[in-house]
């Protein structure tokens, strides 16, 4: 720590540290395979290796273990290039499966809205139908067919084209469901306004 430490200490602490990067991954066989390798050189071709960069490069790269290590590294390449090749080539049809999902979904959400806003006519439709009012003005309607009815039917009478018994049969009958649906009418009426 201090600066008045010694210079040998300092060397001493400092040697792990410039050992420490080496990536020496090398099994003692494939140590071995090297030694076996070099042992049978001459102490001038020993030099040489040391000397010359591209003599060195050519005797590593004749190594059985680089040639191995770049044999797996070729083939992985190429593997990787195959798949990118493959993956590339099914863009398209991806693209395309993607397209018709997006199709099939947005025709069948338009389908789907359709039928919804038909079934919510019909609810409208329906609740109009049987709304108050509507009620009371169909019952309007129908008394004044029945009312008409009796019309025809007295007017027959006059002339003739019905007997007696006939019409009094029909007109009470008449009479009856017209009292009948004016009663139904005036309770509605009477219970809408209260």
């Amino acid at each position: 720590g201090t600066p008045s430490s010694t210079s040998s200490s300092s060397l001493s602490y400092q040697r792990p540290t410039e050992k420490a990067p080496s990536p020496s991954h090398v099994s003692p066989a494939e140590a071995a395979g090297v030694i076996a390798v070099l042992k049978d050189k001459s102490v001038d071709e020993l030099r040489k290796l040391l000397a010359d960069k591209d003599a060195y490069q050519q005797f590593f790269l004749s190594l059985d273990q680089v040639k191995i290590q770049n044999n797996l590294r070729e083939e992985l390449r190429r593997e990787t290039l195959q798949l990118s090749r493959e993956n590339l080539e099914k863009e398209p049809r991806m693209v395309e499966l993607r397209n018709q999902c997006r199709i099939i979904r947005t025709t069948e959400l338009a389908a789907a809205q359709e039928r919804l806003n038909e079934l919510e006519r019909q609810k409208e439709e329906t609740l109009k139908q049987y709304s108050p009012p509507s009620l009371l003005h169909r019952l309007q309607e129908a008394m004044n067919k029945t009312e008409e009815e009796s019309e025809n039917l007295h007017q027959q009478l006059i002339d003739r084209e019905v007997d007696l018994g006939g019409f009094v049969e029909k007109y009470k009958k008449l009479r009856t469901t017209y009292h009948r649906r004016a009663l139904v009418h005036l309770a509605a009426k009477t219970s809408a306004i209260g």
